[in-house]
């Protein structure tokens, strides 16, 4: 399972990955393999102020719907719209060509609650 160290993580298996006050946002390699087939990504929140754990968008799978849940406060400021034509790039590239969203990061004191690629590791096994 690919868990890239240099990314942080959460305990709803999305990863950030910090630049500056940007965060890019995905799901993990893990999330998708327990979602299966990808279906559908849905983003309505573009331009949004959000808060930490407030819902900005859906992942539709086969099987399942499920909340996205953002990791951090700040305004969402990109959709990865290739996700509308190719969810399944979140299948195969989580990390790469999967991304979500891009966030503009409001409070970035929130980056120290986020897990390593050690925390999260342990978190999924368990």
């Amino acid at each position: 399972m690919n868990i890239p160290s240099e990314l942080k993580y959460t305990k709803d298996h999305e990863w950030i990955k910090i630049d500056g006050d940007v965060a890019t946002i995905g799901i993990t390699d893990f999330a998708q393999g327990e979602l299966g087939d990808i279906v559908y990504v849905e983003v309505d929140t573009l331009d949004e102020t959000l808060d930490i754990e407030d819902v900005f968008g859906t992942v539709e799978a086969v099987k399942t719907v499920s909340d996205l849940f953002l990791p951090l406060s700040g305004e969402i400021i990109e959709f990865n719209e290739n996700l509308e034509d190719e969810p399944e790039k979140v299948n195969t590239d989580p990390y790469g060509d999967g991304w979500m969203i891009k966030l503009k990061i409001s409070e970035t004191s929130q980056i120290d609650g986020l897990l390593s690629a050690e925390d999260y590791k342990a978190l999924i096994s368990g």
